[in-house]
């Protein structure tokens, strides 16, 4: 045992890497890629655009902690959206013993109690995580420049760099802080390219000057110098690209199984959805030749429209905003519109917008309808096929499932219909309704060795990582957005998935005139230039064409006549079809020019390799922390969670644990920050010694 203690603890300052003994994650050695491109610059200017899953975190936290332990910094600020914040506050902490403040709109103001009147709370709290929401002020943008670290982490890095107001702002803040030629600045996102070519090249300008406008020239050695240049600053993997057995990655993901269940609407559902249809095309018409009142009318429509395909009781909750009259004019175009995804709003809300008196009595009537539908939810036709899909996954793939809803009303209705179905199983239900901080809490307090369903709007499909949970996802209603399902399934599907595959299952329905729009209009197509490319491309920028061409798809594939005479009210679609061979050309030369190609796994793998045999593996790590605790009448419990529960410790090691906050009822997860360190993993559960 006392040899096993000093071979661990001597990890410091071994090996290639001065940062090993510090780190709480053992990484692949892909995952070594961006240190080691790092390492090679004299000023560290990245951007990580890997995969959704691959570890983009880890390897930003890599070069953070090794810099910090070279001594090339002491101090470091992370911008994120909020709903990251707390995500990368625990990670720092339990991956590289990194304690950062929070800095977001609601605990600024108690941070800055107390300090004097000429010094920033960036000076006075040398490790930040800064909520880009707090940020975009104008007098908070000019005090985070002027006290900004040496060294900036920008997580989503294409969400700061549209053209947009609020991501203009968010841009001027980062150009600001790139003119300081000294900064090292990591930018990571998973979609480097949303096929706007201005913010691609801001962005690729914000690692130098020279990238922001292509090579000069248009010879192709011209070409070929830029694209050199730059993959020493970009690095760019598919998962594909990493499991490769040249990496050496073994199992670092699971394997990915995927379905597709379809549903056949009947009787009184089938009505109710060409009720509303007919209803939507009567809004369409009454719009006449204006285009503002046009545009608005297939804006509101698609999103009721939206609503219908999800639940009644979504579609009851929409119907009735509708007949509200939900908000102002500026409120509804904010309901209604989506300025950062370019076409329908990502919230769960259900939207509405104004009517006039002519359309209230037909409303009604649709209100009436969906309130039916909504009290025999247990007989839809959805829910029923949702309901075989889950008693499939979790009978033959003992699965712990999560199931996507678009809107809060569908959740709930799920939710409430599951618990009443799986008994056994605990049923959570998480929507934007619930702050972060109790969204983060409830996750928490489910327990791992509990059956477990999920249901959850997306407001979950970024930010929190659920892999150690859950191994499966269901899509119930279809994004109209194709990166919102890499998104979601990215929650499960990713590194550090103990189990040794994952399921997703999208549901739509077959004879829906709502999901077969969707389906030929953005999903079919996206799913194509994803097997072409490996890349998920978002939705074509002209939202105005692709709102065109679904309420065109949904028309054409309803029944009777009622399509003749409204279609040229949609115009030409050509845009649409012209957006997508433009996305997947752009995805084939990004892939083609940018993807990093200058560290081999040859040049890679021997530093891992040494990095491996110098600190020791799990087995030691095992075999060490086993014995420390028998020595003092403990002992390690093998659970889904490996946990201790300490009947009665030394005194001084139980006054150490209670200072870390960690004791509690004496019952302590290897999961929770670290009684020390992390050394090693053990079936993707992190092993801690004592």
């Amino acid at each position: 045992m006392l040899a096993d203690a000093l071979r661990l603890a001597m990890r410091r300052g071994a090996g290639p890497f001065r940062s090993a003994a510090q780190l709480g994650v053992e990484p692949r050695a892909y995952q070594l890629v961006p240190l080691l491109m790092a390492l090679k610059l004299e000023v560290k200017r990245l951007l990580i655009a890997d995969d959704v899953g691959i570890g983009k975190t880890i390897e930003a936290g890599m070069i953070l902690r090794e810099m910090f332990d070279r001594g090339q910094i002491d101090r470091f600020a992370v911008i994120c959206p909020p709903h990251l914040v707390p995500q990368w506050r625990e990670e720092l902490a339990t991956k590289f013993d990194l304690d950062a403040v929070e800095v977001t709109a609601s605990n600024a103001r108690a941070l800055e109690r107390g300090l004097p009147a000429s010094q920033s709370l960036f000076e006075a709290y040398p490790y930040t995580i800064v909520s880009l929401d707090y940020i975009k002020a104008d007098n908070r943008r000019d005090e985070f420049a002027r006290a900004c670290p040496s060294l900036v982490i920008v997580d989503e890095a294409h969400s700061c760099v549209g053209g947009e107001k609020g991501k203009h702002q968010r841009y001027e803040l980062l150009q600001r802080l790139a003119a300081d030629e000294e900064r090292h600045m990591l930018f990571l996102t998973a979609t480097p390219h949303s096929g706007d070519e201005d913010a691609y090249d801001r962005l690729l300008g914000l690692l130098h000057p020279d990238f922001a406008f292509g090579p000069e020239g248009g010879d192709r050695n011209a070409r070929e110098r830029y694209a050199y240049r730059l993959q020493q600053h970009f690095v760019q993997r598919r998962r594909a690209d990493v499991e490769e057995d040249e990496w050496k990655a073994g199992k670092a993901f699971p394997k990915h199984l995927e379905d597709e269940r379809t549903y056949t609407l009947t009787g009184p559902w089938a009505e109710f959805q060409e009720d509303v249809l007919d209803y939507c095309v009567g809004v369409t018409k009454s719009a006449g030749e204006n285009a503002q009142r046009r545009r608005m009318a297939f804006w509101s429509t698609l999103a009721l429209m939206r609503c219908i395909g999800s639940s009644p009781a979504a579609a009851h909750r929409a119907l009735s905003n509708r007949l509200a009259g939900f908000g102002e004019e500026k409120e509804n175009q904010a309901a209604v519109f989506d300025e950062e995804d370019g076409l329908l709003s990502d919230n769960d809300v259900e939207p509405g917008t104004a009517i006039d008196g002519d359309e209230r009595r037909e409303l009604e009537a649709l209100i009436e309808a969906a309130s039916n539908l909504a009290v025999k939810f247990g007989q839809d036709p959805k829910y029923k096929t949702l309901l075989s899909t889950l008693n499939e996954l979790i009978e033959q793939e003992s699965a712990s499932p999560i199931v996507f809803c678009r809107y809060i009303e569908t959740a709930k209705a799920v939710g409430a219909a599951l618990s009443r179905q799986f008994k056994g199983h605990k049923v959570e239900v998480i929507t934007g309704e619930l702050t972060q901080e109790d969204r983060r809490a409830r996750i928490e307090a489910m327990d791992p060795d509990q059956p477990r369903i999920l249901v959850a709007t997306d407001c979950l499909s970024e930010g929190i990582n659920l892999q150690s949970l859950f191994d499966a996802v269901i899509h119930y209603d279809l994004s109209w957005n194709p990166t919102r399902h890499q998104q979601r399934e990215g929650r499960v599907n990713r590194f550090g998935q103990a189990s040794p595959s994952v399921w997703t299952v999208m549901m739509y329905g077959d004879n829906s005139m709502i999901d077969g729009a969707v389906l030929e209009v953005i999903t079919r197509k996206a799913d194509a230039i994803r097997k072409a490319t490996g890349v998920t491309v978002p939705i074509p920028e002209d939202s105005t064409s692709v709102s065109a061409a679904l309420m065109k798809a949904m028309i054409l594939r309803s029944e009777g006549a009622r399509a003749q005479g409204v279609l040229d009210l949609f115009g030409t679609t050509d845009n649409v079809e012209r957006h997508w061979r433009d996305a997947e050309e752009n995805a084939r030369k990004s892939r083609a020019r940018y993807a990093q190609g200058t560290m081999k796994p040859a040049e890679v793998i021997p530093e891992w390799q040494a990095m491996r045999a110098l600190q020791g593996g799990q087995e030691e790590v095992e075999r060490f922390t086993r014995r420390a605790l028998q020595r003092v009448g403990q002992n390690l419990a093998r659970s889904a969670t490996p946990t201790v529960v300490f009947n009665q410790l030394p005194e001084a090691m139980f006054e150490k644990l209670q200072s870390r906050n960690l004791t509690g009822s004496r019952r302590i997860s290897f999961l929770d920050v670290s009684v020390v360190r992390t050394f090693g993993t053990t079936r993707g559960v992190d092993q801690r010694s004592v």
